[in-house]
């Protein structure tokens, strides 16, 4: 017992400092409030950066959509201002809310098709054997690791209507109407090349993911359920989804913001047309802005796209909120 006494006491003792003299006074509130501090200041470069490159373009494009900013005030160097003109403009047309309306409906398929699939495909992963899991993974990690461009440069090609693969394939498939068919020449048709262009690149992300997030829950689970007899879609229901249910919802709202902005792809596969009718909020921000030369109107449509973005992205994140608080 005096033994016990004795640790504990010697554990209780104050710390002392070299040569038995005790610690500075004052010395560890400084090194706690040092502690404390040291997080916020290995923010700041992140911080100053992101000033820098994101926010200082921000402010200058909120000026640019105030001004009546064309090819003649570049070239004479004036500052023309016009107020809320160009969102008067803007909202008062109807362009702007086709295009909306458009870019919404094309989210909302778009994200619907990657997360299905992407689910089905990372579900199928974990269920492959290593041989085939390991090519599986293989494929898709060189699919995501390809370049939007360049992706989307061989899609050109795989549809196009001359030399084609796709055309080949189904006239040699017996649709002999589809030897020469124009891809881009209609607006659905125009869309279901960029769907699929899309829904190609972002599902290696959204299997892979789910795929490393099931290696997460406890085999028990899987066996419990068989036990109880339940196939394979309850399984998914009663174990799978509700043990990842947060990676759901955060992979749907990375998508969702992903494809909102999606610009490379649209743009190259036919510059938003045929007759603007596959133009999405940033190709339409970009034909307005750099095409047409109304540098102005094209800043406005940008910040409003970046408006609707973030009412979406706000209405998802308050269903999700409230989800969570109704499973609390």
């Amino acid at each position: 017992m005096s033994v016990q006494i004795e640790d504990a006491v010697k554990d209780s003792a104050p710390r002392i400092g070299k040569g038995g003299a005790p610690p500075p006074p004052g010395r560890g509130r400084g090194t706690g409030r040092a502690a404390r501090s040291a997080p916020y200041l290995l923010l700041i470069p992140a911080l100053a950066a992101t000033a820098v490159f994101l926010g200082w373009p921000m402010v200058r494009n909120l000026i640019i959509s105030f001004q009546n900013l064309n090819m003649k005030q570049l070239i004479q160097h004036l500052t023309e201002w016009r107020g809320f003109g160009n969102y008067a403009e803007i909202l008062g047309g109807e362009q702007f809310w086709r295009v909306t309306l458009r870019t919404i409906v094309f989210t909302a398929v778009n994200v619907t098709l990657i997360m299905v699939l992407g689910v089905l495909i990372g579900l199928l992963l974990a269920r492959l054997g290593k041989k085939m899991r390991l090519t599986l993974s293989v494929a898709l990690v060189l699919t995501w690791a390809m370049p939007a461009i360049a992706a989307t440069t061989v899609f050109q090609w795989l549809f196009d209507a001359r030399y084609g693969v796709v055309n080949w394939v189904l006239d040699a498939l017996g649709w002999h109407s589809m030897r020469h068919y124009d891809w881009v020449g209609s607006q659905l048709s125009t869309f279901f090349v960029i769907t699929v262009l899309i829904v190609w690149q972002s599902l290696p992300f959204v299997a892979l993911n789910l795929y490393a997030a099931t290696t997460t829950i406890p085999k028990e689970l899987y066996e419990a359920a068989r036990m109880d007899g339940a196939g394979t879609w309850k399984v998914f229901t009663s174990v799978t989804f509700p043990f990842l249910k947060p990676f759901f919802l955060a992979t749907t709202f990375l998508e969702v913001i992903w494809v909102f902005k999606a610009f490379p792809q649209i743009f190259a596969i036919n510059e938003g047309g045929p007759d603007r009718l596959t133009e999405t909020l940033p190709i339409y921000a970009f034909t307005e802005g750099v095409g047409n030369l109304h540098f102005g109107m094209g800043a406005a449509i940008s910040l409003l796209t970046i408006v609707v973005l973030l009412a979406m992205t706000a209405y998802y994140l308050r269903l999700t909120l409230k989800q969570e608080e109704d499973e609390l």
